[in-house]
Formats: structure tokens, C-alpha cells, sequence
């Protein structure tokens, strides 16, 4: 019987071709020494003296805040307030623009901080929005304070007499909703039409602020009053 030589040759050629795979280890011990070049580099990094204040000063740089119509007599009335920590505290110039209405602050050779403007601008902005002059200072003299605001047709759709009475119940009878909610939270709000202004932490602004918006959705005072202050308890508790 025949018998067929299934049996095939291969030529140098077919094994050239033929790749050689590489071990996990050599590319292991290839990872390492990658780590240890780069742990190489950050060890050879050069370290740069701080720069003085004076190098970091550029142009003059000005902001603007404009002012609604029905802030002006406040304005006026508390100008020397607002124009003492600008001037004296933060060394920055500050001007009232009666063409365009607008308050002007302007870095000069005496600013020292560069955040003093952004603090000065905050703090004539909130006074703006509608709060007291004492409580807008706070913004001055802390750096974990912030300003927000939101719409009350943000968190629900409302119209008409719903809207009034989504408002009716931030506010509450006297005041009394929205003084408890400041309490509690360690806040100040402010209600302009339907927008809503919170000053304040950033934790504590969040608290206001889930509470607001559960008045705003419909649920009841007492409600709110009980889940802020179990949230209040719980966040005095951990610091």
C-alpha cells in the first residue's frame, strides 16, 4: 500500500518570518526601570525661589458691579461703610460712576493682595443683591464665605398664584420661615421677586438650600425645620 508523506518542509524563509514573543518578566523588569527613570527626573527637578510681590503685579485692573435703580438711596445712605474696607483694609480705589451707574474698583500702587479685588467686588455685589452692610463685610474678612443665587422658577415651573405661594412659603408669616432656616443653617438669604440670594459656607449654603427647594416642591415647615436641624446636628457633630 501507497502511503502519502503528509509531511511538509519549511524553508529558511517560512522561519524568518516568525516573530519572537517577548515573557511577561522582561516586560515587568522593562516597566520597572521606566518607574525608576521617571522617579529619576522628578528627583532632578529644579527648585525655583518664590516670587516677590512686586513681579507679580501687572496693569491696573478694574471691576465693575452695576446698580439696580431701587439700590441706589441704600447705596448712597451706606457709602462711607462700603468705602472704608475697600480703601483702608484692601488699599484699593473705588468710585461711584453716575453715567453708567456702575461702582468702579481699581488696583493701584498700594494693593498688596491680588485677590483683594475679587473680595471687593463680592462684597459690593452682595450689598447690592440686598444684604446688610455687616453681612456682606464677612466676605471681606473671610476666605471660606461665597455668594449664591438661584430662581425659584429653576426648581419647579411655577406660575401665578402658585408661584406667590412658593414664596409665601420660603418667607413664611413675618419672616419667620426664612429667620429660622438663617438660624439653623448659619446663612443669610435674601428674597428679591423670585429670585433667592444665600451667603454664607459652603456646606451651610447647602443646607438653605435643600431646604428652600423642598418649600418651594410643596413640603410643610415643620417638615423642613426637622430635616435641617437633623442635618445641622450631624455636621456639628463630625467637626
Amino acid at each position: 500500500m501507497d502511503t502519502d508523506n503528509n509531511t511538509t518542509t519549511e524553508s529558511p524563509e517560512d522561519s524568518g518570518s516568525f516573530t519572537t514573543v517577548q515573557y511577561k518578566k522582561t516586560q515587568k523588569r522593562k516597566r520597572e526601570h521606566d518607574m525608576d527613570t521617571e522617579e529619576h527626573v522628578a528627583r532632578k527637578r529644579p527648585q525655583f525661589p518664590p516670587i516677590s510681590s512686586d513681579k507679580l503685579k501687572g496693569p491696573d485692573e478694574m471691576r465693575k458691579i452695576s446698580v439696580p435703580a431701587h439700590r441706589y438711596t441704600p447705596l448712597k445712605d451706606n457709602w462711607l461703610k462700603i468705602f472704608t474696607p475697600i480703601v483702608e483694609n484692601l488699599q484699593l480705589q473705588v468710585r461711584f460712576n453716575l453715567k453708567t451707574r456702575n461702582v468702579e474698583i481699581k488696583t493701584c500702587k498700594e494693593t498688596q493682595d491680588i485677590g483683594s479685588l475679587t473680595k471687593a467686588s463680592d462684597f459690593v455685589k452682595a450689598f447690592v443683591l440686598g444684604f446688610q452692610v455687616e453681612d456682606a463685610l464677612a466676605l471681606i474678612r473671610l476666605d471660606e464665605l461665597f455668594l449664591e443665587s438661584f430662581d425659584v422658577t429653576d426648581v419647579k415651573p411655577l406660575k401665578g398664584d402658585h408661584l406667590s405661594r412658593a414664596i409665601g412659603r420660603i418667607a413664611g408669616k413675618g419672616g419667620k420661615t426664612k429667620f429660622t432656616i438663617e438660624n439653623v443653617t448659619k446663612t443669610r438669604i435674601v428674597l428679591a421677586e423670585t429670585k433667592v440670594h444665600i451667603l454664607g459656607s459652603f456646606q451651610n449654603i447647602k443646607m438653605a438650600r435643600t431646604a428652600i427647594c423642598n418649600l418651594i416642591l410643596g413640603s410643610p415647615p415643620s417638615k423642613v425645620y426637622g430635616n435641617i436641624r437633623v442635618v445641622a446636628s450631624r455636621s456639628a457633630e463630625r467637626f
